[in-house]
């Protein structure tokens, strides 16, 4: 008898085509694919026609836990993710205390052991102190370094800190890449300014420039797997269109995709992030990159905070913004629309990120790979509302949106985690694993 039988789906398979038929999941993996399957099941869902898609893996998210549950933890976290289809999620490191030794991380294990009902991986820290942590800590999925925008004892920005990394060590390093000086520099440049805007001028593009040319001169110097998180300008992805070595990734996140700078008007702090929203022609340049390969995928940077802490006034308040529920029915809407491909999705949010941590059978919908699957309803849109968010902050940029694909299951590991707004709350989602 089969775990969990899943009936009549538009199964996606990697190169976007579409196969009708039957999923079959048992003991944690797709047992069967076929276009007929009779055979019992604990439980079976009629999938109605519905598009079946791979869960997608979010490698880049902040859910604050420890430290500053009050906005988010790895209970609400993953509940926001499955409610989007995200099936796996790699936490960031700027945790308090930090994710910088394996104390940390340990603790950090045991609370997504008991709290997450999707799968979970987390990133180590680099400090100024601790390169023998970095890379000796397990299970991480690489480093994290903020080359620029961190708070407490996260900031590498010296250049004799960045080449020790770099040059000891064989694991990924993923950047946030801002030149630290150049935020100085021009935050003194614009002292007295407190419109939001102003946020995207102190942080523009250059500043994102010269930090990602300096973790690419590094990564070719020592040879060093490298991932630049959140690229945000058109310099950074023609600078990597002429130079990008095999080791080398990046990724593109949904708000400076879909969001630039006329959007401050709307929203002020709201959209306020690091890096910074952009303008349409940068927009333009990350949809480019993406098509081309240039950026290899997508992640969230979903960085909540209260709309009480939002609503300081600038310069006063948090940069960072809710997104690991919206990203699959956003990018599903642009497919809609004719921006993307259900291959290039898969690619950016499925395999893609697997492939670049080396997380083995994740990604694709084949037999003997990890049932992480998300049943969606490609043909009807849905507003997005703040009060329908499963983050703990309870709001979203994309508020009043009409969004296609929206999640009406999402299964974990072969059991159900979502079903048709609801949280199964006896799910639990398992550590990720990495392959050397």
């Amino acid at each position: 008898m089969y775990n969990l039988l899943i009936r009549n789906a538009r199964i996606a398979r990697p190169d976007g085509t579409l196969f009708e038929g039957d999923v079959a999941c048992e003991d944690g993996h797709i047992a069967r694919l076929d276009s007929k399957i009779s055979a019992p099941a604990r439980e079976t869902i009629d999938a109605a026609g519905k598009l079946l898609l791979p869960g997608v893996i979010d490698p880049q998210v902040h859910f604050r836990d420890p430290g500053s549950e009050y906005k988010e933890d790895l209970a609400t976290g993953s509940r926001a993710a499955v409610r989007g289809g995200v099936t796996s999620f790699l936490e960031m490191p700027n945790t308090a205390p930090p994710t910088t030794t394996q104390e940390a991380l340990d603790e950090k294990l045991t609370h997504a052991a008991r709290k997450s009902v999707a799968n979970y991986g987390f990133f180590i820290g680099a400090t100024p102190e601790n390169l023998e942590a970095l890379n000796s800590v397990n299970p991480v999925c690489g480093i994290k370094i903020f080359m620029g925008s961190s708070t407490g004892t996260l900031l590498v920005n010296r250049a004799e800190d960045l080449e020790r990394i770099f040059a000891n060590g064989t694991r990924l390093i993923a950047v946030h890449a801002e030149d630290e000086a150049r935020i100085n520099a021009r935050r003194a440049q614009f002292s007295g300014r407190t419109d939001p805007a102003v946020h995207s001028e102190i942080r523009d593009n250059e500043t994102a420039r010269l930090a990602s040319a300096l973790a690419l001169s590094l990564s070719k110097r020592y040879q060093r797997r490298l991932h630049i998180l959140h690229l945000s300008t058109k310099e950074e992805v023609a600078m990597l269109r002429a130079d990008k070595p095999a080791w080398v990734t990046a990724e593109a996140i949904p708000n400076h995709l879909f969001l630039n700078k006329t959007d401050y008007a709307r929203l002020g702090t709201l959209v306020q992030m690091n890096p910074p929203i952009r303008t349409e022609q940068d927009n333009d340049a990350l949809w480019a990159g993406l098509r081309d390969g240039i950026i290899d995928f997508i992640a969230t940077d979903h960085a909540p905070h209260t709309l009480e802490e939002k609503q300081r006034g600038y310069p006063n308040t948090p940069s960072g913004m809710p997104g690991v529920e919206t990203s699959l029915p956003l990018l599903l809407t642009a497919m809609k629309a004719g921006r993307c491909t259900l291959a290039e999705i898969q690619k950016w949010m499925c395999y893609g990120p697997a492939e670049a941590y080396r997380i083995p059978n994740k990604g694709k919908i084949l037999e003997g790979w990890d049932a992480d699957l998300t049943l969606v309803d490609i043909e009807h849109a849905r507003a997005v509302r703040n009060e329908e968010t499963f983050t703990k902050v309870r709001w979203s940029p994309w508020h009043g949106r009409e969004l296609y694909g929206w999640p009406q299951y999402t299964i974990v590991n072969g059991d159900v985690a979502f079903d048709n707004g609801k949280i199964r709350e006896t799910t639990r989602g398992r550590p990720l694993t990495y392959l050397a």
